[in-house]
């Protein structure tokens, strides 16, 4: 991944636990590719409620996070019965995008993927087809945003 978080964020990421189940598998017991990407998705969510802004509450507002761009490299299989730890590190923004960095961490402590994903805020309360990108985010959304690069406290491990 070309990005890097800083030295102070490295020690305060934000974390996920979780177990590779039959459900996350190929045939052959390895994680499915697409497993990734929805731990990635539960890895973002549950950081930002932990940062104090349920998604849900979102999207009650009509915004919106859609991913616009995706990147995994994968170094090691996740296989049936491991337990991996999803690493997640908010970036600064970049214009109108919101860049996350992870890593899913075996118990081994080997880096198994490393994933790069980019954000938008999206407002679609005006209706179906009546999206408009945002080039601000509300006020309450800031404060998570900022909350969301400075990590988490001491005790935010989640394991789901």
């Amino acid at each position: 991944m070309p990005e890097t978080v800083t030295e102070q964020q490295h020690d305060r990421p934000w974390r996920l636990k979780r177990s590779v189940l039959p459900q996350h598998t190929d045939h052959a017991g390895v994680m499915w590719h697409g497993s990734y990407l929805a731990w990635l998705e539960e890895a973002r969510v549950e950081a930002l409620r932990q940062a104090g802004l349920a998604y849900s509450a979102l999207s009650e507002r009509g915004l919106e996070l859609p991913v616009v761009s995706l990147q995994i490299d994968y170094r090691q299989a996740l296989l049936h019965g491991e337990h991996v730890q999803v690493l997640s590190w908010v970036l600064p923004q970049q214009g109108v995008k919101l860049p996350w960095r992870s890593q899913f961490i075996k118990t081994d402590g080997s880096v198994a993927a490393e994933a790069r994903v980019e954000l938008v805020l999206v407002d679609l309360s005006q209706g179906p087809g009546q999206r408009r990108l945002l080039r601000r985010a509300p006020e309450d959304l800031r404060e998570a945003l900022a909350q969301l690069r400075a990590g988490p406290g001491p005790d935010s491990t989640v394991s789901l």
